[in-house]
């Protein structure tokens, strides 16, 4: 299997010498990324491989907690204005080692956070580097934050990740928390063998086809989902799809989020149910041909209804019709599988 660098300072006997680099040595061990399938859908697919991950350290503060993982580096989308001719692939350079990833939760409630900012900086004696971290959507990690970083070869790293507070909306038991950014640090050692065992699967017979790659489950550390149906509070209203994703709708009553009605919009990912994150939505709740409210519909984080967007209405009755438009489409970046999705997203129309 063709193998790309690891750069390090103490060799291995079958490190071959780098010339005009003395000290440094470079060895093979990270997997080429298969080529893109060709003729993707424009919709949720199966990647042409998948790879394992490492858990490299966990780390808390007050009720934040922090889990960060890495793998093999490998391409990924950054969503710069929201279409496919805007998209920027991320590839793999030379000095990239590995992809590290960040999962920031709640210990509490075990909900995962979306925080604005995350910034990570790495260190190992007088080596260091800093990175800030992209949000990211991956088929089977979910809602987390990550990057193609170098490394300075084996041995134990310091990770001091900085967390900023979170500006979306809060309710329930996360209501006034997490406002404050906190930093959070762990050690972790990387090694030439760590990274040669990690698994790589290439899915000859799936790539490309509509589907999803299983969930990865790691312990003591939650994956960001939104409930079923079934457990969405209020009366449903029904569920639409845009762009492949999909948009549940519900009317609660009596509810400590909004003054009269809350009318709850909750996007997912087809498959894994995760939450979509960083878009923009807007409704126009039309009443016998008249609009009764038109307005957006505020990111909200909570416990129990996980990442949604909602809104204060005066109240729905059968008959209505609610028209639900992504002003914006999600700007979460994307690992291979999500790419093609959620870009082009027409309105919904849900009768009540």
């Amino acid at each position: 299997m063709n193998r790309r660098r690891f750069l390090q300072t103490s060799g291995f006997t079958s490190a071959v010498a780098l010339a005009g680099c003395a000290g440094l040595f470079e060895t093979q061990t990270t997997p080429n990324e298969p080529p893109l399938v060709e003729n993707r859908p424009d919709a949720v697919y199966y990647p042409t491989h998948t790879e394992g991950m490492e858990m490299a350290g966990m780390a808390k503060q007050g009720r934040w907690r922090l889990g960060l993982m890495y793998s093999f580096p490998h391409r990924f989308w950054l969503m710069g204005g929201g279409t496919a001719e805007q998209q920027e692939k991320v590839t793999i350079e030379d000095g990239d080692d590995v992809h590290l990833m960040a999962t920031v939760w709640d210990a509490e409630t075990m909900t995962v956070l979306p925080a604005g900012d995350v910034r990570i900086e790495l260190s190992k004696g007088d080596w260091s580097d800093t990175r800030t971290m992209w949000p990211m959507l991956s088929q089977n990690m979910g809602f987390h934050f990550g990057d193609n970083m170098g490394l300075d070869g084996d041995g134990t790293y310091t990770a001091d990740v900085q967390v900023s507070g979170l500006s979306i909306r809060r309710t329930g038991a996360l209501a006034g928390e997490f406002g404050s950014a906190a930093t959070l640090s762990t050690e972790f050692e990387v090694t030439q063998e760590k990274l040669e065992n990690l698994p790589f699967e290439e899915l000859d017979q799936k790539k490309g086809s509509q589907g999803a790659v299983p969930t990865v489950e790691m312990d003591m550390m939650p994956t960001s989902t939104v409930p079923p149906k079934a457990d969405l509070p209020g009366q449903f209203i029904g569920e639409q799809t845009s762009g492949d994703a999909k948009f549940l709708a519900t009317a609660v009553k009596d509810t400590k989020m909004a003054e009269e009605t809350y009318l709850l919009v909750s996007p997912r990912t087809p498959y894994r149910s995760y939450p979509i994150p960083m878009m923009s939505l807007s409704t126009s709740l039309n009443r016998g041909g008249e609009s009764v409210f038109d307005g957006t519909l505020k990111p909200t984080l909570d416990p129990e209804i996980g990442y949604h967007y909602g809104a204060n209405v005066s109240g729905i009755k059968s008959g209505d019709e609610l028209l639900v438009s992504v002003d914006s489409v999600p700007q979460v970046s994307r690992h291979e599988g999500y790419e093609t999705a959620f870009l082009k997203m027409p309105k919904m129309t849900f009768s009540v």
